[in-house]
This record gives structure tokens, sequence and C-alpha cells, in this order.
């Protein structure tokens, strides 16, 4: 199986993208894992925030495949502890799917059409983050998560 974390827009700070890149180094050794980084949207001053949706929404659903597992990291998704997360992605696993592909979306979410093509939602938490700092959070669950599934040391519970 192959995981693919979708995201949009850029990530501004050096920090951020070495640790994306230290957790999805480590995944790698677990899973084919991908990171596609759509480009921010230009000429949004005229734009409103369902006009922006709308927008990214196409260059996501452009990216997807009819055989992909859709998630999204979304606010109202079902929240998990760790090891419960692990178990979820266990199962997506030996389901025989191809690719599960997780979509961080912009600073406004997501498009109607978007959620329309989500097989599942996920929270982090109840508290908001910003788009950039939930992709290093996120790359560590799912390091966490394959650790483990593997009875490695790093998660301690």
């Amino acid at each position: 199986m192959q995981i693919e974390l979708i995201v949009v827009g850029k990530t501004d700070s050096k920090e951020v993208a070495a640790l994306v890149e230290m957790y999805a180094k480590r995944i790698n050794r677990y899973c084919r894992f991908a990171i596609t980084t759509l480009p921010d949207l230009r000429n949004t001053k005229h734009l409103s925030a369902r006009q922006q949706n709308k927008s990214e929404g196409e260059r996501i659903l452009a990216l997807l495949g009819e055989g992909d597992y859709v998630v999204l990291l979304d606010e109202r998704g079902e929240e998990y502890r760790s090891m419960q997360f692990a178990e979820w992605v266990e199962k997506r696993m030996s389901s025989g799917l191809r690719r599960l592909c997780f979509v961080i979306g912009g600073p406004y979410g997501f498009s109607d059409e978007v959620y329309a093509r989500a097989n599942h939602k996920i929270s982090l938490s109840r508290m908001t983050f910003s788009h950039q700092i939930v992709r290093a959070i996120f790359a560590e669950q799912i390091y966490r998560a394959f650790s483990i599934l593997h009875n490695e040391p790093y998660h301690h519970e």
C-alpha cells in the first residue's frame, strides 16, 4: 500500500519542512510514502473563501484515482488515540487498498465536492492548528502508528 499526504500550499517554515521530511524518511521504511504539495492559489484578493475552496477542491480531486481511499483531516472528523489510529491504519493495509490518501486542506478547509469524495474524516484535536503545522503533527502520527504496529519502543503507553 502507498500512503500519500496531499497538502495545499507550501510551508514557509524551514523547521516545519525539516520535521515533515524527517518523518517522511522514517515512514518510508515501512511503506511507500509520498507528499504532494499543491501550489498556493494566486491572485486570491478578489476571490471569496468559497471560490478559493472550489478552486483548491478541483486541484485536489484531479490528484485522486478512482480506487483511492481518501481521508480528510478535518475538525469535524473522528478523533483517535494513537493506538486506535495504528489499528485503523492496519485495517486499511490489510483490506487490500493500493493507495491511502490523507488530505490537509488550505486555510478555508474543503469544498463540498471534496467532502463528497472523501471516504473518511479524521480530526487531530478539538483545537485548531495552522494547516502548515498539521503536516508535521500528522506525519509524526503516521510514523508513530507504524512504530506501534511493529512493536518498536517509540510509543509508550
